[in-house]
């Protein structure tokens, strides 16, 4: 059991790097993307739907797929990393327990 579960908590920490690479391929190429369309807007946007079509999307309707993307490459890492956390520290209590 000791050794199944530091088996999946290595493997968590293993899918938390395939995360972070994600997130540097896919995120940061949007962004590359609208930095070069200089398209500005802040975090409150990234969070807040109604703000970013009255704010945001209007000042750049060329670039609508690009902002949309990019914010919804932003979402699926917050939720992929926050459910391995949750997920590492699970195992990790159970692991303390355990042993």
């Amino acid at each position: 059991m000791y050794t199944l579960l530091v088996s999946i908590i290595i493997g968590l920490f293993v899918a938390m790097l395939f995360v972070n690479i994600y997130f540097r391929a896919r995120v940061l190429k949007s962004y590359g993307v609208l930095v070069r369309h200089r398209v500005q807007f802040d975090a409150v946007h990234i969070f807040n739907r109604r703000r970013l079509e009255e704010e945001v999307l209007p000042r750049y309707p060329h670039c609508r797929q690009e902002i949309e993307d990019f914010i919804r490459h932003i979402h699926y890492t917050i939720r992929i990393a926050t459910v391995l956390i949750v997920l590492i520290t699970a195992f990790g209590a159970v692991l303390m327990y355990y042993r």
